[in-house]
């Protein structure tokens, strides 16, 4: 078939009516199918509940250090834990803080320690008069809502297959004190799927910024999350990086179980300098005495050690590949060659990245939705929700049942070609 671009008018109107009536057949199957949010699916959880029979009222609930589990102790979180989330992230036990059940929350706290009590030392950001974040983008809508929340400007980065764009992030950066950090998901990003070279990673560890309190906030939340086992995303360990480049605490890492485990239910962890540590520590002490260990000592009996996690990985991407694959065939047979969108194709992480022709996201969202297919809000990606290209959308293939999933994704590209047709009819 031709390009839509190509088409006359008459070619495109002849389009457009024959898939109106598709359309009006799908309305008629009154569907309720979710591809909103990245969340593992009923088999994925399922992996996870030998973590149920890990622990009993019959076994020793203490830790490797005589801790019982049970009780009040160990702030910064059990030691085989460090050991285990720590060969997770590949940092050392002794630079990682566990946390509870979320890394998003750990971030919201890192971002709320900044604004009311500044870092190691430094004018508290609710002092300021202007505090502004970098934004990769598209990019992870949880990241720009917490900055949003506390008032802080986000100005947007363009992302590319290597990372975001660093000639634009190191001028900025260098010559803006009020930039005091930046969101990176820097392996198998949200939503795209793309993973930092090692150009990048290095780049980062190298910045020079004005202001002496920036951070990179490091969200490496699909940093074991593979889809394949021959095609693996690389990514060069950041804290080292920073302390080769003489910036031992420009980097605060995050990571947790929530897509390994249950999400909700799982551990965060920190990893971050010693000096980071500390400044960290002094604050936690007030907020909590430890922990949920019960939940780390589940954990560790559960996986043993990081070749039991990357086991259990591997059983995850056997029932969520085929689900990838499955939307990008239809994604290719529906739309290849039409002009009218490009897509990723990531070898990890939870989602795959649209972009459509420019000013249809809104529509193809709108059209899916009212046929009853409901996807992430267009325009999510950005700050602000404001894609001024009004182009991304981003498809999250893990949770629906794969036929579900199927005809999810038919009807989604069916959207596609209606709202790229009508476009091209309004401008012809």
């Amino acid at each position: 078939m031709k390009r839509y671009d190509e088409m006359t008018k008459e070619e495109l109107q002849a389009e457009l009516k024959g898939l109106e009536e598709k359309y009006k057949e799908y309305q008629g199957m009154n569907l309720s199918l979710d591809m909103s949010r990245g969340k593992p699916c009923r088999e994925q959880l399922d992996l996870s509940m030998g973590m149920m029979d890990a622990l009993n009222s019959k076994v020793d609930l203490s830790c490797e250090d005589g801790t019982d589990c049970r009780n009040y102790g160990l702030l910064d979180g059990i030691p085989e834990a460090k050991v285990l989330l720590g060969d997770m992230m590949e940092n050392n036990p002794q630079n990682i803080i566990i946390y509870g059940n979320s890394s998003l929350n750990v971030m919201y706290d890192t971002v709320a320690r900044a604004m009311t009590h500044g870092i190691m030392g430094h004018t508290p950001w609710c002092k300021l008069d202007k505090v502004k974040f970098l934004c990769p983008v598209p990019g992870y809508d949880r990241h720009f809502a917490i900055t949003e929340y506390f008032g802080i400007e986000m100005i947007p980065v363009p992302m590319h297959e290597d990372g975001p764009e660093m000639d634009l992030v190191e001028k900025l950066v260098a010559e803006d004190k009020a930039i005091k950090g930046i969101w990176c998901v820097p392996k198998y990003s949200n939503p795209q799927g793309y993973s930092y070279s090692d150009d990048t990673v290095r780049r980062m560890a190298r910045l020079k910024p004005a202001a002496n309190d920036f951070r990179i906030f490091w969200d490496n939340a699909y940093g074991i999350h593979h889809l394949y086992d021959d095609k693996q995303d690389y990514l060069v360990e950041i804290l080292a990086e920073c302390k080769k480049a003489g910036n031992p605490d420009m980097v605060y890492k995050f990571a947790s179980t929530s897509k390994i485990t249950f999400p909700g239910s799982g551990i965060a962890c920190l990893a971050t300098s010693l000096n980071n540590l500390e400044d960290i520590k002094k604050q936690l002490k007030n907020q909590t005495i430890g922990h949920d260990k019960v939940n780390q000592l589940r954990h560790v009996r559960f996986f043993k050690d990081i070749h039991g996690m990357t086991e259990h990985m591997k059983k995850h991407a056997d029932v969520i590949r085929p689900k990838f694959e499955a939307v990008e065939e239809i994604l290719e047979e529906q739309l290849g060659g039409l002009g009218v969108g490009e897509w990723t194709k990531p070898n990890g992480g939870y989602f795959i990245s649209f972009d459509a022709m420019e000013g249809c996201a809104k529509e193809i969202v709108s059209l899916a939705k009212k046929a009853g297919v409901k996807m992430t809000e267009a325009a999510a990606t950005w700050p602000y929700h404001n894609d001024p290209h009004d182009s991304n959308i981003r498809i999250a293939p893990t949770f629906p049942p794969i036929d579900d999933l199927k005809m999810a994704t038919r009807l989604f590209t069916l959207c596609v070609k209606i709202a790229s047709a009508q476009k091209l009819l309004a401008e012809a």
